[in-house]
This record gives C-alpha cells, structure tokens and sequence, in this order.
C-alpha cells in the first residue's frame, strides 16, 4: 500500500505542476472518453462491471399485445441527456435535468411512481447501474494522464 500512495502523491504532483488550462482539457478528453464508455454499456444493456441488467417486467394480460421494441435507456444514453463536462479539478459525467430522477431509480434500484397519470401507486424497480468504472475505463484515464503528463 506505501508503494502506491508514494505513486499517487508523485502523480498528483505532475498534474498539479500542468496549467489549470491544460488540466481542464485534460479532464473534458477525460469525461468525453467515460461518456462514450458509459454510453456503450447503456446500448449494450448491461452493468460497468459486465452483468447484464434485470429483465424489464412482464406486461399484464390485457396490455398492448407485442413485444416492446424500443430498448431501455435509448433516449437517456444521447448527448442530450448524458452530460460530460470537465474543469480544471475534475471530470464528470452525469445525467441531465429531468431525466436525473429517473436514472437514480433505476441506477438504485428504487422505488418509484411508473408515470404521472398511472393507477399504481408505487413500484419496486430493479437495480440497473447506469454509470460505474471497470478496468478497461481506468486503463483509458491512465493513459490519457501518461499522454498529458509527458508532454
């Protein structure tokens, strides 16, 4: 553990040494690259580390026949409503204005009211998570910090 956190305060002293300009575009290339990740896993219907999400509900009997043909979260995942913004201290990537409670349910596993005129009143959803890190998006993150660091 000591041979890390020397690395880190090492590697934090690098970034601070870089201009709060070149840190901000640093951290947007960041932000950018995890929106594009967490955007994949979105369209591919499953959990940054890999697990596929829970199944949506089945419908009742005398609900519209057919199978649903839009998949989950296809509107959420655009850039309209996935923000990714970085500033000279951090980068983010997080859910926009309305749509930021109904990705906290679903990312929590929640419960919720279905829509504004329905006659349920509250309904458990599963636990879906949206957003998350996996291997692969810090091996990205360390090498755009290797890249900006060494110029």
């Amino acid at each position: 553990m000591s041979e890390l956190t020397a690395f880190e305060e090492r590697l934090s002293a690098l970034i601070a040494n870089l201009s709060p300009a070149s840190r901000k575009e640093m951290a947007a290339e960041i932000a950018k690259k995890l929106r594009a990740s967490q955007q994949q896993n979105i369209r591919a219907q499953h959990a940054p580390d890999g697990t596929p999400f829970a199944a949506r509900k089945k419908q009742p009997i005398r609900a519209k026949k057919g199978r649903v043909k839009r998949e989950m979260f296809a509107k959420l995942r655009t850039n309209k409503y996935m923000k990714a913004k970085g500033t000279s201290n951090d980068a983010t990537v997080e859910f926009a204005g309305s749509v930021q409670r109904m990705a906290r349910v679903h990312h929590y596993g929640l419960r919720d009211k279905p829509s504004k005129n329905s006659k349920e009143k509250d309904v458990q959803y599963e636990e879906r998570p949206l957003l998350g890190l996996c291997d692969h998006d810090i091996k990205e993150i360390e090498s755009i910090l290797i890249s900006n660091i060494s110029i």
